[in-house]
């Protein structure tokens, strides 16, 4: 029996060692991260060139689409650098909000009602994925079933939801009377408002 409980002890320590130096392991060598980080730069540099003969906001776009891809790249190196469940929801986040940018470029072709709508969708697709990132984050770092967990899930949810419900109102502003009415009815329907 101590025999048993001292092989399993031992294994646990060099499982603990080896999760130690495989974490040492993953993170970069500083010259190839300087090097990553100066190709990333590099990268958004020639795409924002690229941007240089286009007019009006079509070059606007190309130039969010520019930093929003400079922006996922450094999430993703520094998540390659140091790896953690933080890193990983950083990622998302930057995926998020450089989507997010580039759809509100997007939006600015259009015009009234159907930009506001545009912005407005952009922003309840932001705060889903932001908000999937957190829960997401909040499981790997406190565990699948706690408290914390469903607590950060139903205000992501909440949050998604007012978003979306903002969004679906939006669209109803361009109706007229009995319309808007029952157009904004749906939408509290549709999103549980009262």
């Amino acid at each position: 029996m101590k025999k048993t409980i001292l092989a399993l002890a031992t294994m646990l320590c060099c499982a603990f060692a080896g999760s130690a130096l495989a974490a040492d392991a993953a993170t970069m060598d500083a010259k190839a991260y300087k090097a990553e980080k100066d190709k990333i730069e590099a990268t958004e540099k020639a795409d924002k060139k690229a941007c240089g003969a286009m007019k009006a906001n079509a070059k606007d776009i190309c130039k969010a689409e520019a930093k929003a891809k400079e922006k996922v790249a450094r999430a993703e190196l520094d998540a390659r650098n140091k790896p953690s469940p933080a890193a990983d929801a950083k990622v998302k986040k930057a995926k998020a909000d450089a989507d997010y940018d580039v759809a509100k470029e997007k939006c600015d072709d259009q015009k009234g009602n159907a930009k506001d709508v545009c912005k407005k969708e952009a922003k309840a697709a932001q705060t889903a994925a932001r908000g999937d990132a957190k829960v997401e984050k909040a499981a790997a770092t406190t565990g699948v079933n706690s408290a914390t967990t469903a607590k950060v899930s139903k205000d992501a949810a909440e949050d998604t939801t007012d978003k979306q419900y903002s969004a679906a109102k939006e669209k109803c502003d361009t109706m007229k009377s009995d319309a808007k009415d029952k157009c904004v009815a749906d939408a509290k329907k549709k999103f549980n408002k009262t």
